[in-house]
């Protein structure tokens, strides 16, 4: 087997779950260059879509919980899935703020991401419980004690190369603005 137990493995089935119920404008935005210069956007926001890169360039978006700390995203993730695998060969990402289901509702912003080591989750792990409180930490009491194995990502940003991109509203394929 993969060394996970059935909690982990059934977490995973979620995901796919939500994969097929996710927005489809979330990846037809998510081919979109950021024009954000930082994570500000998500300041007050439940939601970040955050989009990976295939080996191809093929952008991959999934909204995901986040926190945030001088200026960096952290993020919580399953140890195992496909986004985990594509940061680590490509640390490209692109964030914006999101509904639940992936519908993207500001700009992106261009960055890089990385793997926390353990020594590092600390910083990430009180970042995200300043954002959701108590429901993510029952949350992920509940996930430990089943055996969910889960990593950290720290999201920095990279400021634009579009010259004009600080006033450049984003859109989608089509012409419509992305809001």
């Amino acid at each position: 087997m993969d060394g996970f137990g059935l909690a982990h493995r059934m977490s995973r089935k979620q995901d796919r779950l939500l994969d097929r119920l996710r927005d489809r404008s979330a990846a037809d935005a998510a081919g979109i260059p950021g024009t954000a210069d930082s994570f500000a956007e998500l300041i007050g926001e439940e939601f970040a879509l955050l989009v990976t890169f295939r080996r191809s360039g093929e952008p991959m978006p999934t909204p995901v919980w986040f926190g945030m700390r001088d200026g960096r995203v952290y993020v919580e993730s399953l140890a195992d899935p496909g986004k985990i695998k594509r940061l680590r060969h490509d640390p490209r990402i692109r964030v914006a703020p999101c509904t639940v289901r992936g519908k993207p509702k500001g700009p992106f912003a261009d960055g890089v991401g990385r793997i926390l080591g353990a020594a590092e989750e600390e910083n990430a792990d009180s970042a995200l419980d300043r954002h959701y409180g108590l429901r993510r930490r029952l949350y992920v009491r509940l996930g430990a004690r089943l055996g969910v194995k889960s990593v950290y990502l720290e999201l920095t940003p990279t400021a634009s190369t579009a010259p004009d991109a600080a006033v450049r509203p984003a859109r989608l394929p089509g012409g419509d603005l992305l809001a």
